[in-house]
């Protein structure tokens, strides 16, 4: 790419889908697109256009005031209209017909994600998205198979990053509910062990995206 897209073209990439990439627009848009290496066309029917790795880099540059993402943020996300799976600790409910059917719907676009960038089409392990979105994918991953995510108080699941690379911190008071959230990650291709605070004594899970 040799020049930065126009605001036209920004649009289109701004409003893709945020989990799968898929694009809006015209054809004459994604055309564009695609010439600069930020969009490619599906070759199996009905032959979307999706965001390329680039594509998504260009979505995803930190804007001058960018904020870490903590739960507060990815509430803020919700509210603008974008998915954003619930990593523990927000204001608002969870659950509801809409909601889960939200979450299914996500859940199998990031499925489909997975099939379409591994060179084999897998969709048993984690894609290049879930590597850079490590604690949103982890969420969707478990909010999709029913685990509860917390509330601002009260039990429930929690998502965190932390200082080691491509990995996240699961925790959750009930240590039943602790070992089934880490089983559904396992089984999400995400490589899973408990841990112990060595401050608190509370057990938690740390998990990374399987590679293999």
């Amino acid at each position: 790419m040799t020049r930065p897209p126009t605001a036209a073209q920004r649009r289109v990439i701004d409003a893709a889908d945020p989990v799968t990439g898929r694009l809006k627009g015209t054809e004459a848009q994604h055309a564009a697109l695609v010439t600069r290496g930020l969009a490619f066309r599906h070759p199996r029917p009905p032959h979307d256009h999706f965001l390329t790795p680039a594509g998504h880099r260009v979505r995803e540059a930190p804007e001058p005031e960018a904020v870490p993402e903590t739960p507060a943020s990815v509430a803020s996300e919700s509210d603008s209209g974008v998915f954003a799976a619930r990593v523990g600790g927000e204001e608002e409910p969870a659950g509801g017909p809409s909601r889960i059917r939200e979450v299914q719907s996500a859940w199998q676009g990031l499925l489909e994600l997975r099939r379409m960038t591994h060179p084999d089409g897998a969709m048993d392990r984690p894609c290049g998205w879930e590597r850079t979105h490590l604690v949103r994918a982890a969420a969707l991953a478990l909010e999709a198979a029913g685990h509860r995510p917390a509330a601002a108080q009260g039990g429930g699941y929690r998502v965190r990053a932390t200082p080691q690379p491509e990995a996240v911190a699961v925790r959750e008071s009930d240590p039943e509910a602790l070992r089934a959230c880490a089983a559904t990650l396992e089984k999400a291709g995400w490589q899973v062990g408990e841990h112990t605070e060595p401050r608190t004594g509370a057990r938690y899970v740390l998990a990374s995206p399987r590679r293999a």
